[in-house]
């Protein structure tokens, strides 16, 4: 190849890298220049009221997906007000959540759902949740009413269930409150009424042919120790895992669960939870049995899963013998449809008078009686028998219970 054509080739490449330049930046001029529809966010100023050096991490046209470490709550972000609607029903009722992009409950705004055939309703409490009973069963389209500046969801199919599934509820999650969302003292009102004689002591343990030492345990022993407990001679825990508001009825974890059966399972001991219920219905108690599955998914459960059974001075005590057993029994039977042991805690005197006993023959039983020797004649898998235990690691009293149940 002569050089005249060599310097031909040249200039047609030459001009070839031009045009394709002055392409890429007609087409990306609005990014370069900063005009057009590209959305720059104003940096926030520093407490001098001068723009910092890192001014790029504002401008959305800098930014793509490559770059997840700018963090959200650094920029003037006006999120999207898009929601998203979840609808559960137990017993011919629906129950409506509204939900924001994120998963959260929207609170503090009364929105209108319309159930198409049926009405409105209104979120009057604006607590993100409205329950609609006495439905026929069958399929409902729910749908959000226009609402100021928020961004509808779609309409969504619902199927009201004609009769009680003892199957455990899947958003439950959204209905979960922490003392902090409510007045506790009002609440939890757990009032212990175990029969006792003079005969009860708390060393009954070491003096037991059979049985294993273990306590239960709940936010009224505080922090607790449980290397020192374990070192102390117990196998193991049964832990509140939260309960049902005896006034408003509403579903409330125990502050200390969590450390509780993280800290028990680290020390090595075998853990199992209890729930204090105050249904009132067998759909609440689906609701308590859900609520427990959802708090322990993540946890392994070497004992069962117990509702503990008692007087509250709430708004459970004054259940018929019937309706405490199926309220008991819908608890139960929700428990053991996820796959998981279900059990039942009372006194001697509401296993004899408050339930329908022999109904929970078939489930691990959990007998409250402070004397040397129980006077109930049933069978029973754990006994606790004083509430006066002292164990090293916690502070002030707490139970003691003699487990005869092999995990």
């Amino acid at each position: 190849m002569d050089k005249k054509t060599i310097a031909g080739a040249l200039v047609a490449v030459s001009v070839m890298i031009l045009l394709i330049f002055l392409a890429v930046f007609f087409v990306n001029r609005d990014k370069l220049t900063g005009s057009g529809n590209s959305t720059v966010i104003t940096p926030p100023a520093t407490e001098s009221g001068v723009e910092d050096d890192k001014a790029f991490l504002y401008d959305f046209a800098f930014l793509d997906e490559y770059q997840p470490f700018v963090a959200a709550e650094d920029m003037e972000i006006v999120y999207d007000k898009s929601l998203v609607l979840s609808a559960s029903s137990v017993e011919r009722d629906l129950r409506i959540t509204i939900l924001d992009a994120y998963g959260r409950v929207v609170t503090g705004e009364q929105f209108y759902v319309k159930v198409k055939g049926i009405g409105e309703y209104k979120d009057l409490d604006a607590d993100g949740i409205i329950k609609i009973d006495g439905l026929r069963p069958g399929s409902y389209y729910v749908s959000l009413k226009e609402y100021e500046d928020y961004e509808l969801p779609p309409e969504i199919k619902v199927s009201v269930k004609d009769k009680i599934e003892y199957t455990p509820i899947a958003d439950i999650s959204y209905l979960i409150k922490t003392e902090a969302e409510i007045v506790a003292s009002e609440e939890d009102t757990k009032q212990a009424k175990v029969e006792s004689d003079d005969t009860e002591h708390t060393e009954i343990w070491k003096d037991a042919p059979e049985g294993i030492l273990g306590i239960d345990v709940s936010k009224w022993n505080k922090n607790i120790d449980w290397v020192a407990v374990k070192e102390d001679g117990v196998k193991f825990v049964i832990i509140r895992c939260g309960y049902r508001g005896s006034k408003t009825g509403a579903l409330v974890e125990d502050p200390y669960f969590r450390q509780n059966i993280e800290g028990a399972t680290e020390a090595g001991l075998k853990v199992g939870v209890y729930f204090f219920t105050q249904a009132v219905t067998e759909v609440e108690a689906v609701e308590e049995a859900s609520m427990v599955l959802s708090l322990t998914k993540d946890y392994h459960l070497d004992y069962p899963i117990f509702i503990d059974t008692e007087s509250a001075g709430g708004r459970a005590d004054g259940l018929s013998v019937t309706d405490r057993t199926a309220i008991c029994k819908a608890f139960c039977e929700t428990i053991a449809s996820a796959g998981e042991k279900a059990g039942i805690y009372a006194s001697r005197n509401w296993y004899n008078t408050k339930i329908k006993d022999e109904q929970f023959d078939t489930y691990v039983k959990w007998l409250a009686e402070y004397r040397e020797k129980p006077l109930y004649t049933g069978d029973y898998h754990i006994w606790q028998y004083t509430s006066s235990g002292k164990i090293n690691g916690i502070e002030g009293r707490v139970d003691l219970n003699l487990g005869y149940y092999s995990p």
